[in-house]
């Protein structure tokens, strides 16, 4: 409710031309750009003091989408892989998987990180075994090769990926 009354006076001192009055400062500010008008038309003025924020995609952390995909993006893998095996439900679920992607990010490409829903991929949980979310699968060359269930800490998740990786 109040980034909508915040921004309702933002757009109206904008196109009034006249900063707010109200206990927030007026809205003004170098980084905002008017259109300029020319002959050829519309063209927008570059503005040196406009900064422009980016995060990151993550390349080591995928979802996987079907049992095709699993099997191309995970048992075909040259890397290793990470198998997050999760839900949406799952209240351990949600503190394990941002640590572990933290984990996987720190390995610089060394391992790479899937996450399968378990509500939307039965199937791979009943040919992989999985009884109990979380549960996490150390996969390489197609095999698993180590696996755990439930939350870990930090060490013990690096201590988990140096294995696999070797």
């Amino acid at each position: 409710m109040a980034q909508r009354l915040l921004l309702r006076r933002f757009l109206a001192s904008v196109i009034s031309g006249k900063p707010s009055q109200g206990r927030w400062p007026p809205l003004t500010s170098r980084t905002l750009q008017t259109p300029q008008c020319s002959p050829g038309g519309l063209t927008i003025t570059p503005n040196p003091g406009r900064t422009i924020y980016t995060t990151r995609i993550s390349l080591t952390t995928f979802n996987i989408q079907d049992g095709p995909d699993f099997q191309d993006r995970v048992v075909n893998s040259e890397t290793p892989v990470v198998v997050d095996v999760h839900a949406q439900w799952c209240g351990p679920c949600k503190i394990l998987g941002p640590r572990l992607e933290k984990m996987v990010a720190k390995q610089h490409g060394k391992v790479v990180m899937a996450k399968v829903d378990i509500d939307d991929h039965t199937d791979l949980a009943i040919e992989y075994e999985v009884s109990a979310v979380p549960t996490v699968l150390a996969m390489k060359n197609g095999d698993v090769v180590d696996k755990f269930v439930g939350i870990k800490d930090e060490d013990q998740l690096e201590a988990f990926l140096k294995k696999l990786i070797g």
